[in-house]
């Protein structure tokens, strides 16, 4: 029998797709378990304040095909601080939560890890479309969100093509670019700019110019924004190559929303599920993931300190594509 009788739940920092998928799993399998749940409303913020409802099977019902977050998401300096942290620990024994659950990124995790090593008992799910959280092959969201790069790109090439035209495309991704990596492989682009591979603008341009002498009707290129934005580096390749004048699109936050695909549903309950039963067996401070399609916990300040690694491998691929 599980000593674990009551949890909470809370989403955090950027939503991504398949949030609500993963509150869905994680509110039916405690409920299926006999552990009563309750929501947390605004994340960390939320917390802080207090704002904890208590849920039922018919909370999280129609919600696993919608985007954003049903708990809402904000952003809270005050749970930034040793004083907020203790806090939020507080808070949370008053309400007699045994184990929290954290769906969110980066900043999400690490406010759990915090609370964990203040006697807290929490997992973490990576919700957030960069797939910049290490110890998972995917976070929750990313798949979706490639998705949505992709069929953008495939509109601006219809058009791009019938006016011989190159366009440059701006993606999220400040400091991991796998959505322009794997989005551009998808799509077929021409050049992928990314922060983790230093890049040659003179390259870039004389490879488009190249395309174009070779009878190609179009050229995109995608760019994470880590790299920088995409009209300077529009405007750099007019520099170099005056005849080509390149379009640029910024797909900005449409990247967060819409429905998810049916690969981050999948995910997102499979680790919904996988969190519940870990704190039910008494685990505590562990990030979940999947590696190689099995549920992995790994200790969260582990996760939160070691950088997700670059898929090299998928990139030299891009290069030898992109002739």
């Amino acid at each position: 029998m599980s000593a674990v009788k009551r949890i909470a739940v809370l989403t955090s920092g950027g939503d991504s797709q398949g949030m609500n998928a993963a509150v869905r799993a994680v509110v039916r399998t405690a409920i299926y378990h006999g552990i009563e749940v309750y929501g947390i409303q605004r994340g960390y913020h939320g917390l802080l304040n207090k704002d904890l409802r208590k849920m039922d099977i018919r909370s999280v019902g129609d919600i696993i095909q919608r985007g954003g977050t049903i708990l809402q998401s904000a952003r809270c300096q005050e749970f930034r601080t040793a004083e907020g942290q203790q806090k939020g620990a507080e808070i949370l024994r008053e309400f007699g939560i045994d184990g929290l659950i954290v769906i969110g990124g980066d900043g999400s995790y690490q406010g759990a890890n915090k609370l964990s090593k203040l006697g807290i008992k929490t997992m973490g799910l990576p919700g957030t479309i960069d797939n910049d959280i290490s110890f998972t092959d995917y976070t929750i969201g990313f798949d979706t969100a490639v998705s949505i790069v992709v069929d953008a790109v495939n509109k601006l090439r219809d058009t791009m093509s019938s006016h011989e035209r190159s366009s440059v495309v701006e993606v999220m991704g400040r400091h991991c670019g796998d959505i322009a990596l794997y989005a551009g492989v998808a799509s077929g682009a021409e050049s992928i700019l990314l922060p983790e591979v230093p890049f040659n603008l003179d390259e870039v341009a004389d490879r488009m110019k190249q395309n174009f002498e070779n009878g190609k009707r179009h050229s995109i290129i995608l760019v994470a924004e880590g790299v920088g934005k995409g009209d300077d580096i529009a405007n750099g390749i007019v520099e170099r190559c005056p005849s080509i004048e390149p379009r640029v699109t910024v797909l900005g936050h449409i990247q967060r929303g819409g429905t998810p695909t049916a690969n981050d549903r999948i995910l997102a309950s499979r680790l919904g599920d996988f969190a519940v039963r870990r704190l039910m067996e008494g685990d505590s401070g562990k990030g979940c993931g999947v590696i190689k399609g099995e549920c992995v916990a790994t200790d969260i300040d582990l996760v939160v300190n070691t950088k997700k690694e670059f898929n090299q491998e998928l990139y030299d691929l891009s290069c030898r594509l992109s002739q």
